[in-house]
């Protein structure tokens, strides 16, 4: 294996290669501008003070974040947000922890939704390759991130969901513990396995989609 960029491109898969590059960034900031956008109307102001309410993919990814995705392929995003200024309290923290992945399935929804009714794969390959990677990425960060391990979406809703798992959340190594979990998900064959029913779940949704208008 070398260098994903370089895999990509010399395996023909440029189409491909551009989609993911475009989606996982478009993704990430506008799975953060959900999270943004939902405390600001629970009455957190944090997200406006620190700029995070942009577009701007860098301010939410950060130049760690986008290292990493030139390097791997994978990235991350922030969005600061104070929970004591939720005027739900943990109804609130719940809604926007919830908002991200919302986001992510509302994404693949439109772009699987969009491939059914409107692309022929065969006259259209390159338009049809680019929302079947939108699709299933978004998938794939929805089902990553309402994992129920610290620090994902998951793991904030469960939490103020259960007091005695906002407890064992709080324990000091309960991050340490999440990223060895995420590391071991990302080398392991669980990791394939999870891409691929992605993946499945896109082609079968657009698929029916198709069926209904033909």
């Amino acid at each position: 294996m070398g260098w994903w960029v370089h895999d990509l491109w010399n395996a023909g898969r440029e189409t491909e290669l551009v989609s993911w590059i475009f989606w996982v960034i478009a993704s990430i900031t506008l799975h953060e501008l959900a999270h943004g956008w939902v405390a600001t109307f629970e009455g957190d102001d944090t997200p406006r003070k620190t700029g995070h309410l942009s577009i701007n993919p860098v301010v939410h990814m950060g130049i760690p974040s986008m290292v990493v995705f030139l390097v791997i392929g994978i990235a991350w995003g922030v969005m600061p947000v104070n929970p004591y200024k939720f005027r739900h309290g943990k109804l609130g923290h719940i809604l926007v922890s919830a908002a991200g992945p919302a986001m992510n399935l509302l994404l693949a929804l439109v772009a699987l939704t969009a491939l059914g009714l409107f692309v022929d794969p065969e006259s259209k390959p390159f338009l049809a390759t680019f929302l079947f990677v939108g699709g299933y990425l978004n998938i794939l960060l929805a089902m990553f991130n309402l994992l129920p391990v610290p620090p994902l979406d998951g793991s904030t809703i469960l939490a103020n969901l259960s007091p005695s798992i906002e407890r064992l959340y709080a324990h000091p190594q309960a991050g340490f513990i999440g990223l060895f979990f995420m590391l071991a998900l990302f080398m392991s064959n669980l990791g394939g396995v999870v891409f691929e029913i992605a993946q499945q779940l896109s082609a079968q949704y657009a698929g029916i989609i198709s069926s209904l208008i033909h």
